[in-house]
């Protein structure tokens, strides 16, 4: 089994950060994905308040992946497995956030997965360095949509 954490402090509270966690439709314009794929997904709320059991599928280059929330704590953590991914198997993630002493947000994005057979080495290296982008271009973005945000 492999792992990865990705560390990322923003200026945003925690509320504003969770809420571009939560919606999925906001995900292209902060992390790595292109897009969101809305016919391949299931469950999203209208209102960017995707709840548990809901299935976020996401489109990077020509690849559709697709995660399905498991766990929900307001303004604390997410945690989602695969619903659908080539690459990997027994994906598990979870999303902690923290307030800082500053008003900002303290964010540990960690998982674990299963590579498909002749992924493990490739796979180690590009799963560490995207989900690091991830938490670092959530905490950039959440701190332009704060008031005051910087």
């Amino acid at each position: 089994m492999e792992n990865y954490k990705a560390t990322a402090t923003s200026t945003a509270p925690p509320a504003v950060v969770w809420r571009l966690l939560l919606d999925a439709r906001t995900w292209p314009a902060w992390s790595t994905v292109d897009s969101l794929v809305p016919e391949r997904s299931s469950g999203l709320d209208p209102d960017g308040r995707d709840p548990v059991g809901s299935v976020r599928a996401f489109r990077a280059g020509r690849v559709v992946t697709g995660e399905r929330l498991t766990w929900l704590v307001e303004e604390r953590q997410l945690s989602y497995v695969d619903a659908f991914n080539w690459a990997l198997r027994d994906y598990r993630a979870v999303v902690d956030l923290a307030p800082t002493a500053e008003g900002g947000t303290a964010i540990h994005w960690h998982g674990t997965y299963h590579p498909r057979w002749g992924l493990r080495w490739v796979l180690r290296r590009t799963m560490r360095e995207v989900m690091q982008r991830m938490a670092d271009g959530l905490a950039s973005y959440a701190a332009t949509q704060s008031p005051g945000g910087k």
